[in-house]
C-alpha cells in the first residue's frame, strides 16, 4: 500500500524543504548517494515495489517533476530511505549509502551545468516571488470587506463539531509538515484526490485571497494538536507561510483550500463545502471590484507562468545531463541487495 505527498517545493520563498518533521520519530535514516537523480529515483521505485506488499510505504514525490523521487518512509519499521539531495546538512545519525560503486558511469555535473540549472531555478523563484507580491494586492481587496467576527464564529463552530465526543488526550499531538503539491516543470501539480480518497469526512474550503482560509485551517490544526491528535499540516507551495490542508488521521477528516489551481468539488457522501466568501465577506464584493480583481489575477498569473517556463529550462538541462545514465538489471539487483543489507 502506498501514500503520496511532497516534502520539497518550488515556492515564492525559494526552494522549500519540510523533511525534518516527517522523519523525526524514525529509528533509521538511510541516504542514497549517486550523481544521477534518475538512478536514485529508479532505485527508490524498485524499493517501493518490493515493500508495498507488506508495508504501508509513504512515497515522497519530487519538486523536480514526475520522473523523480525524494524518498520513501516505512513507519512500520521506523525506516526512511531518502535521496541524499533533500537531506539537510545539520541532520544527524544519517547512514549514507553510496550506490555509485555499483554503476559504471559516475560522472559528476560540471560547474557550468550546475550553474545553468541553478540560474533558471533562481529566475523561477524570483518570478514566483513577484507573483506573490502582486497577489497580496488581491488579498487587500477582500480583507477590507471581511467580517472577521463571523469568520471566528465559523471556526469555533467547526472545531466544536469535529472534536465533540472525542476524548482529550494527556499529551499534545504531533505536527507533520508537508505539501500536497507544488509547481514543477509540468506546472502546478497535486495529489489531493489520492490523499482524501479514504477519509470519512472531507471539507472543501472555498473563498478568495485574504478571506481567512489559511487562518481557519491553522486554528483547526492547533485545536486538534492541543487535544492530543497527530495532525498533518500541508503548506501552500506558492506561499509556504500559508496552509492549504489539515488532515487528522485518527479522526478521519481533512479540510483543504479548494480554490484555483487546486479546485475540486464534493462528489460523495461525507464531503461538504465551507465557503468563507459566502459566509464572511460583504455580499457583492466580487462584482464591486471585478475590474481590479481581474487585472490583479491576470498580472500575478503571468508571473506564475514565467516561473514555470524557467523551471522547464532548468529541467531541460537536467534531463539532457541525465540521458547518459542507465542501470543494467545486474546493477539494479546489486544495489537493492546492498540497501536491504543496511536496513536494521
Amino acid at each position: 500500500m502506498k501514500s503520496y505527498y511532497y516534502v520539497t517545493a518550488n515556492t515564492a520563498k525559494g526552494f522549500l524543504n519540510l523533511l525534518p518533521s516527517n522523519i523525526e520519530r524514525l529509528q533509521q535514516v538511510l541516504s542514497i548517494k549517486h550523481p544521477s537523480e534518475k538512478v536514485k529515483a529508479e532505485t527508490l521505485q524498485k524499493l517501493i515495489t518490493k515493500f508495498e506488499t507488506n508495508y504501508k510505504v509513504e512515497v515522497l514525490k519530487s519538486a523536480l517533476g514526475e520522473g523523480y523521487l525524494d524518498g520513501i518512509i516505512i513507519r512500520d519499521t521506523g525506516t526512511a530511505i531518502l535521496n541524499e539531495s533533500i537531506i539537510p546538512d545539520k541532520l544527524n545519525n544519517v547512514v549514507q549509502l553510496d550506490i555509485s560503486q555499483f554503476t559504471k558511469n559516475n560522472l559528476e555535473k560540471s560547474k557550468e551545468q550546475i550553474g545553468k540549472i541553478n540560474h533558471h531555478r533562481e529566475n523561477a523563484y524570483q518570478y514566483l516571488e513577484t507573483g506573490l507580491r502582486i497577489h497580496d494586492d488581491l488579498e487587500e481587496i477582500y480583507i477590507n470587506e471581511m467580517n472577521f467576527e463571523r469568520a471566528d464564529e465559523i471556526t469555533d463552530s467547526f472545531i466544536h463539531e469535529i472534536l465533540q465526543g472525542q476524548p482529550k488526550k494527556n499529551q499534545e499531538g504531533y505536527a507533520f509538515h508537508r505539501l500536497f503539491g507544488t509547481t514543477t516543470v509540468d506546472g502546478p501539480v497535486n495529489v489531493i484526490p489520492h490523499i482524501t480518497e479514504n477519509l470519512s469526512r472531507v471539507f472543501y474550503v472555498k473563498g478568495r485571497a485574504g478571506t481567512g482560509k489559511s487562518t481557519f485551517m491553522q486554528k483547526v490544526a492547533n485545536a486538534c494538536i492541543e487535544s492530543g491528535y497527530d495532525t498533518e499540516i500541508y503548506h501552500c507551495s506558492f506561499d509556504p507561510n500559508s496552509l492549504d490542508m489539515v488532515l487528522v488521521p485518527e479522526l478521519k477528516f481533512c479540510l483543504f483550500d479548494s480554490t484555483d489551481p487546486h479546485e475540486f468539488f464534493p462528489a460523495r457522501e461525507g464531503e461538504d463545502i465551507i465557503d468563507l466568501y459566502e459566509e464572511a465577506v460583504t455580499p457583492g464584493t466580487d462584482e464591486k471590484y471585478a475590474d481590479e480583481i481581474n487585472k490583479v489575477n491576470d498580472h500575478y498569473k503571468s508571473y506564475m507562468k514565467k516561473g514555470v517556463v524557467e523551471l522547464k529550462k532548468a529541467g531541460a538541462y537536467l534531463e539532457e545531463w541525465e540521458e547518459q545514465y542507465s542501470l543494467t538489471e545486474q546493477e539494479q539487483n546489486e544495489i537493492l541487495q546492498f540497501i536491504e543489507q543496511q536496513i536494521q
